[in-house]
């Protein structure tokens, strides 16, 4: 019998944020809206990574990056159940679990043609009304979108 080895699938990051759990599927939809093509740090991007608690997942590693709370609130419109981990000198300092926050404002684009947001210049709001299946309503015209059809600013 040979001896299983176990060894990481994804190398280990000394200073930076991993953002991790990310549903496959969504894996590039976070990477794009976090405007990773055009940032100069050290990024490590795994998909299909074997999860115990997903069966598969992805995860998105960026050296020296640090993200403010707008940011984090965009990653939750997108995949609500990821976790962000701080590393500094190669340790998880701080395990954060990303959550939607009640309201989301100037992150989303209201899906109605005929909202106000779309034709003044002025900043969208939404209320969260469903944070487990990712539901929010436009606070100008009371239109319902649920996180399938959400587009991101």
């Amino acid at each position: 019998m040979s001896e299983k080895k176990k060894e990481l699938q994804v190398a280990a990051l000394e200073n930076g944020t991993a953002i991790d759990h990310i549903p496959p599927a969504e894996l590039f939809k976070v990477a794009k809206m976090l405007g990773l093509e055009h940032t100069q740090n050290t990024i490590t991007i795994g998909n299909n990574l074997q999860s115990k608690k997903m069966g598969t997942k992805g995860m998105i590693k960026i050296s020296d990056k640090f993200f403010e709370e707008d940011v984090i609130n965009r990653i939750a419109l997108i995949a609500p159940k990821v976790v962000l981990n701080i590393i500094r000198d190669f340790e998880v300092v701080e395990k954060r679990p990303v959550e939607l926050p009640d309201e989301v404002t100037g992150l989303v684009i209201c899906n109605n043609p005929k909202c106000i947001t779309n034709n003044e210049p002025m900043l969208t709001r939404f209320r969260v009304i469903d944070k487990e299946h990712g539901t929010i309503r436009c606070e100008y015209c009371e239109r319902k979108i649920n996180r399938s059809d959400i587009v991101i600013k």
